[in-house]
């Protein structure tokens, strides 16, 4: 065993690094991995192409000083271990914000209070007969079927939420969000994500009016107060020692050789590994293995890939605002987009997580323009806030075209036209930015494909490809889950640990996980 990381001369005069174990990518998994190895004592060496740590869990800052994260992150837990991590890094009580998650769903120009099948009691009366006939010709036909089990995410929604709800809401929503239809992605993946409905529960609540209470594990959640989620890894990095952490383009890894366990960078520099825990997508991670005499099973992985890992981008745009945070906004936290007068799936009151994600209000900006455009304002003269901000989300994939060229108009648009903005709202700041890997998509050949990747990355050629597109797997995707899977990929490479996150899922997710603690 390698017990420090060094540098050595081999025989072809060059340098190589020594390190037992290598992690590729400094996001929650490959923080997750590093913090683990930090707390054995073990040596690691972390590389990432990116110039700071936290990767899709990172933030951005405007000019104008606003703060985005690359897209909709809140904070709540399974994992006691996780719980410590984040409590050692931003140790202070003031450095966090805790919500009651407030959210909606934009359906049929009124907000239906989330989840959407529990609240139908707040649309208009045709579509609640509508949804309500779905939801009992759907009890009816389980009832009459009870063995079958559905096979797709689309057949899931009708055996359990009807016609009524899948037209609505399921089925345009989803479509939204994964940019594949919901005839094409299974439901093992499902989990604790959607709430099935109670037939007698709706019913009751319709009739009565009642608004059904927050459901799900983020019901409640916390969030930094500084910095954005972005800043939450920072400050784990910073727990770590400098010299095992190589960031920036020389830290991009280009090839790696899996018979002699030799990375090498994009400078050139070669390191030879034990251990190797990749986080980069599984789909990029393939096409840079090489080996003389397994490059067939390499090749068969490829082609795995192809056949069944599909995902689509993620756009994020921010937009700030002049003002007080407005009445209809209030403490709104994320809210949901099904129908088309927006190119949105989701919008987050970025402003409601923490004050500090707008400038301070004595800060002078420049009106860019009003939100509707057509109306002509005089003077782009800088002056003082308050300020509040919005966070959009927007899917693109091979079937769901996006204009990019006109999308930040046609997402102020839409704001416009689902009550977001009003159209003399001063727009002091704009961002945008893509994402080529925005959500692993559980389609029908997703597991097929990922029965064969991993298993053979990890047996054959000792990788552990963990992390939200390293395994591929939405349903363990949140940051929880995220750092949790570097942290059993190192206790199975050492140990040969289980990795409950990754195999049992639906196990982790059910209940809190308290055996495993940062001390």
């Amino acid at each position: 065993m390698v017990n420090e990381h060094k540098a050595i001369v081999n025989g072809g005069g060059e340098e190589v690094v020594e390190v037992e174990t290598l992690i590729i990518g400094a996001g929650p998994t490959g923080l997750g991995a590093a913090t683990r190895l930090e707390q054995l004592g073990r040596p690691f060496l972390i590389v990432d192409g990116s110039n700071k740590p936290g990767g899709l869990a990172s933030t951005d800052v405007t000019t104008e000083g606003f703060l985005f994260d690359v897209g909709g992150h809140v904070i709540f837990s399974h994992y006691k271990y996780f719980d410590d991590v984040l409590d050692r890094a931003l140790p202070d009580p003031d450095d966090w914000r805790v919500h009651e998650r407030v959210s909606y769903v934009r359906s049929a120009g009124v907000w239906v209070t989330y989840p959407y099948q529990n609240n139908i009691s707040q649309l208009p009366l045709d579509l609640q007969i509508e949804c309500l006939d779905g939801l009992m010709v759907a009890a009816e036909q389980r009832a009459r079927t009870p063995g079958i089990k559905p096979d797709t995410f689309d057949s899931w929604i009708v055996r359990n939420m009807g016609e009524g709800i899948a037209n609505a809401f399921m089925r345009p929503y989803n479509y939204r969000v994964w940019g594949v239809p919901t005839t094409q992605m299974q439901c093992k993946w499902l989990g604790e994500r959607v709430a099935a409905p109670d037939l007698r529960t709706v019913m009751r609540n319709t009739l009565s009016r009642k608004i059904a209470p927050s459901w799900g594990p983020n019901a409640t959640f916390r969030f930094p107060a500084r910095d954005g989620t972005g800043g939450i890894w920072t400050a784990v990095a910073a727990r770590l020692p400098a010299k095992s952490l190589r960031l920036g383009e020389s830290g991009t890894v280009t090839q790696v050789d899996v018979g002699e366990k030799v990375a090498i960078l994009r400078d050139g520099r070669k390191i030879r590994y034990e251990h190797l825990v990749s986080t980069m997508p599984v789909d990029g991670l393939l096409p840079i293995l090489r080996s003389e005499k397994d490059q067939d099973k390499i090749e068969s992985m490829k082609s795995s890939g192809k056949e069944g890992l599909v995902y689509s981008s993620t756009i994020v745009l921010g937009i700030g605002i002049r003002g007080s945070r407005p009445e209809r906004i209030g403490d709104k936290c994320w809210l949901y987009f099904p129908e088309d007068n927006a190119p949105f799936y989701r919008a987050t009151i970025f402003s409601n997580y923490s004050d500090h994600n707008c400038p301070s209000p004595n800060t002078k900006l420049a009106t860019l323009q009003l939100a509707d455009p057509s109306i002509p304002f005089n003077s782009k003269e800088a002056s003082e806030g308050p300020y509040w901000s919005l966070m959009f989300e927007v899917c693109e994939s091979e079937q769901k075209f996006v204009d990019t060229q006109h999308l930040l108009q046609a997402t102020i648009k839409g704001a416009l036209a689902t009550e977001l903005l009003l159209p003399t709202d001063e727009i002091v700041s704009t961002y945008e930015r893509r994402f080529d890997h925005g959500y692993p998509t559980p389609t029908l050949g997703r597991d097929t494909a990922l029965e064969k990747i991993l298993p053979t990355l990890k047996d054959e050629f000792g990788i552990h490809s963990r992390g939200r597109f390293g395994s591929w797997k939405y349903e363990c995707g949140n940051q929880d889950h995220s750092f949790m899977l570097g942290v059993e990929a190192i206790d199975n490479a050492l140990f040969g640990t289980p990795e409950m996150t990754l195999n049992e899922t639906d196990w982790v997710n059910g209940r809190r996980n308290t055996e495993r603690r940062l001390r």
